[in-house]
């Protein structure tokens, strides 16, 4: 195999050329949808890319538990460098299971105080908050609940207060702090994958945008709610939690709500330069997902070839 055993580590590099051209040319819907999952095969290809490499580059060390035919130079010569290699990916697997853990026992954390915190307000799908910060989130769990303040509603009109609503409706009937969430564990699991979490956020943000002015049924009512939203919430600390404390780059949403709504269809056409150029980075990140799905299995078959029963 060679240095082919190191590309699911480094092959999510090939995934930012798509994360830009689907925030600007794909349906909101599909970009999410198809960033998600690019970002999770990735994340767990490199994953089990550095689990594999630390089994051929420990297995010949003394008193390991592994295996004795794992250590045989057949095995290890599918790795380059394999003692240097494997005794690297210990460190790195720690830094990685460390970082997924503490992202997963924060949203725990954040989301279970949120709850508790509104238990004991009126309003099973709305709660309305006393507070001078203007702030709204949806909180997921059962039915889930929207979270708003009366400092933000105050400062908008009915219509965008119809808006707002919406808009957060949208994040629970989507799901998308799923979404958010697993971006952001697979960017914990590898850096590379920083650009497409945020990619994610941003088309999370605009596929609530497009819903709720298809509820509401007027673009610039919900453009403008955006608006007011970000100037009264300007200099405001943003909500704690974890999966949709972030409302992303506003001017760009104000922007493509002004504009026409983007075509229902999943894919531009092909035969397009802008077509051609999303179906070009699509088809490369995917290759590059099944190239790092490749080199990550045939590690394995290796080991499991190795291993005599």
């Amino acid at each position: 195999m060679g240095v082919f055993v190191f590309l699911p580590l480094v092959l999510p590099l090939s995934a930012w050329p798509v994360a830009r051209l689907a925030e600007v040319h794909l349906h909101p819907r599909t970009a999410t949808r198809l960033l998600t999952a690019v970002a999770v095969v990735m994340a767990v290809c490199s994953t089990l890319c550095l689990a594999l490499l630390m089994v051929v580059g420990t297995a010949q060390l003394p008193g390991n538990p592994l295996p004795d035919a794992w250590s045989d130079p057949e095995v290890r010569a599918a790795v380059p460098h394999d003692e240097v290699a494997g005794r690297a990916a210990i460190p790195a697997l720690a830094v990685v299971a460390t970082a997924c853990a503490r992202t997963l026992w924060r949203h725990h954390r954040v989301t279970r105080r949120a709850r508790r915190a509104l238990a004991g307000l009126p309003g099973p799908t709305v709660a309305v908050l006393p507070d001078s910060a203007p702030y709204a989130y949806a909180l997921p769990g059962g039915r889930g609940r929207i979270v708003v303040t009366t400092a933000l509603l105050a400062g908008l009109a009915p219509a965008e207060r119809r808006a707002l609503f919406a808009h957060e409706r949208s994040h629970l009937a989507a799901g998308h702090h799923r979404h958010l969430l697993a971006a952001r564990l697979a960017a914990r699991a590898n850096p590379f994958l920083r650009p497409l979490r945020t990619a994610v956020v941003y088309t999370a943000e605009r596929w609530a945008d497009e819903e709720a002015a298809r509820a509401v049924g007027d673009r610039r009512t919900v453009a403008r709610a955006i608006g007011k939203a970000a100037l009264l919430s300007r200099g405001t600390p943003a909500p704690t939690l974890a999966a949709l404390a972030t409302t992303g780059p506003v001017p760009r949403r104000v922007a493509a709500l002004l504009a026409p709504a983007p075509v229902a269809r999943s894919w531009p056409s092909a035969f397009t330069s802008v077509g051609l150029a999303v179906w070009g980075a699509a088809v490369g990140a995917l290759v590059s997902a099944m190239s790092s799905a490749n080199s990550a299995v045939s590690l394995f078959v290796i080991l499991h070839a190795a291993t005599r029963l």
